[in-house]
């Protein structure tokens, strides 16, 4: 099977690209900047230029190909390309699938999406789901909760550097998950006959409050975090008022996405992930947990600073020399 990766430079992307290389699948990856995507060419990728804002670049990309992976998305604050990008080239890149007989369409949305559609990014993917189904391409839609790879960022790094923490007043539990294991089940997908032409909400096994991820990595990090709470209602305001927020960057923006992927029930998400699991014939005990991952970027992270430092008393004694 060969397979045509969008947003392959992502932090979802790579992971795919990587998994399905090591997996033996034939990948390709429609980029626009070669050099930036250079790393993709080295593990193995075929690298083929291609533009969601120019329709005439997405057919030539799909020769060959067997399956369709967008794991791409814009900028939220960047409605232009939201635009162009996120809806008009989604929907040439849709309709060009069709003409070349793709035998699945893989597509990463957000859950709760059709209950935000005053957020252009929300709105808009939940518009490409509704397309998708309707085009009479063989689809699976994932819609996805946070990334682990975003609360590094967001906890980690704020403790390690004592700047602030901002946190919501509501104890909101989200089931993030790790990039390693969305990719996992994205291409066990393509192995399953049953998940053809469904839309399956893909959560992690436990519901995480930031109290709980800042007791973490508190513990982790051998320092307190300087936590700064702030009303949930100001971020719908702001969210209703800005019309956008940004995936994993702006403070409050991140705080408005944490709402989005609330979990309400966790009991009841637990079971229902658990018989999400048994469809994908995924082991439970694979997936990454979310203090065995932040252990590891500490342990990585104190390692490094060992090393920054001893090449350091390295250099002050050659200078002695």
């Amino acid at each position: 099977m060969s397979l045509l990766v969008i947003g392959g430079t992502g932090t979802l992307g790579r992971q795919i690209v990587l998994q399905a290389l090591t997996k033996g699948y034939q990948v390709r990856c429609l980029v626009r900047n070669f050099r930036k995507a250079n790393f993709l060419k080295e593990w193995g990728a075929e690298l083929v230029y291609g533009d969601l804002t120019k329709p005439e670049t997405i057919a030539p990309c799909l020769r060959g190909i067997t399956a369709v992976i967008d794991a791409s998305t814009s900028r939220p604050d960047d409605l232009n390309a939201l635009k162009t990008v996120d809806w008009e080239g989604k929907l040439c890149l849709i309709e060009a699938s069709k003409v070349a007989n793709i035998q699945r369409f893989i597509f990463f949305s957000a859950q709760n999406a059709e209950n935000f559609t005053n957020i252009p990014l929300m709105k808009l993917k939940y518009r490409i789901e509704e397309k998708l189904k309707k085009s009479e391409i063989p689809y699976t839609i994932f819609r996805l909760t946070g990334f682990y790879q975003g609360l590094i960022e967001q906890y980690a790094i704020p403790i390690l550097e004592n700047l602030p923490i901002w946190v919501t007043n509501e104890n909101m539990y989200v089931s993030y998950m790790d990039t390693q294991d969305i990719a996992k089940f994205c291409l066990r997908a393509l192995q399953l006959p049953k998940t053809k032409n469904q839309t399956f909400f893909l959560n992690g096994l436990k519901g995480w409050v930031s109290s709980e991820i800042i007791k973490l990595c508190e513990q982790l990090a051998g320092q307190s975090a300087k936590v700064q709470r702030i009303p949930t209602f100001i971020l719908t305001l702001v969210s209703n008022f800005f019309g956008f927020f940004e995936w994993g960057q702006n403070i409050s923006d991140r705080l408005a996405f944490v709402e989005i992927l609330t979990v309400k029930n966790n009991s009841n998400n637990s079971k229902s992930t658990f018989e999400l699991y048994k469809v994908f014939k995924i082991d439970s005990s694979e997936i990454i947990q979310l203090d065995d991952y932040f252990l590891e970027y500490f342990i990585r992270l104190l390692k490094r600073l060992r090393d920054i430092n001893f090449e350091d008393v390295q250099k002050q004694k050659n200078l002695i020399i």
